[in-house]
């Protein structure tokens, strides 16, 4: 937990524009960042991830308000997101750089994690395709990346537009 209770987690789900674009919908979710997680290089550049030889994937940094969208429910929209058997494919988007993972900074967060990604399995007959590792490694992307949609309303997305509204539109349901 950080300061003011407020939690990450990093998720890759292709294209880090969508992916980010989508989780900025979400209720509960307060910030996110573009970037590349658990490469082999220091302090890479968009271009040399888009080379897929960096070991980088394109990945999004949300930091997320537990009290509004808990990190099973954000799991939950992640796999709504994604194409979770396709390896190293969202959409027309190809490579490593672009494969889907959820990476974590607390260990306990682990539970919710596996609890998530065996209820996603039980949907699909081959295994997922969806990493699962703590973070190692996280570098921001250029500028130019981040709220990349925000700024390019026109801009390429893998993602479609009803996906964002329904992000906008989903909340939370909490027991008890």
């Amino acid at each position: 937990m950080t300061k003011n209770g407020i939690k990450d987690i990093y998720l890759a789900g292709g294209c880090f524009w969508g992916t980010e674009h989508f989780f900025k919908q979400v209720e509960g979710v307060v910030k996110t960042e573009v970037g590349f997680a658990n490469g082999h290089t220091e302090n890479p550049t968009y271009k040399e991830v888009y080379t897929d030889e960096t070991g980088y994937a394109e990945t999004v940094h949300v930091r997320y308000n537990p009290e509004v969208a808990s990190l099973e429910f954000l799991l939950q929209m992640f796999f709504k997101a994604i194409d979770p058997v396709s390896l190293n494919k969202q959409g027309h988007d190809e490579g490593t750089r672009y494969r889907t993972g959820i990476y974590y900074t607390d260990a306990e967060d682990l539970p919710v994690i596996d609890k998530v990604y065996a209820e996603e399995q039980q949907h699909y007959d081959q295994p997922l395709a969806v990493e699962k590792q703590p973070l190692e490694r996280f570098y921001t992307a250029e500028e130019y990346h981040q709220d990349y949609l925000d700024k390019n309303p026109d801009g390429y997305c893998h993602l479609p537009q009803s996906l964002f509204e329904f992000a906008r539109n989903a909340k939370e349901t909490r027991k008890g």
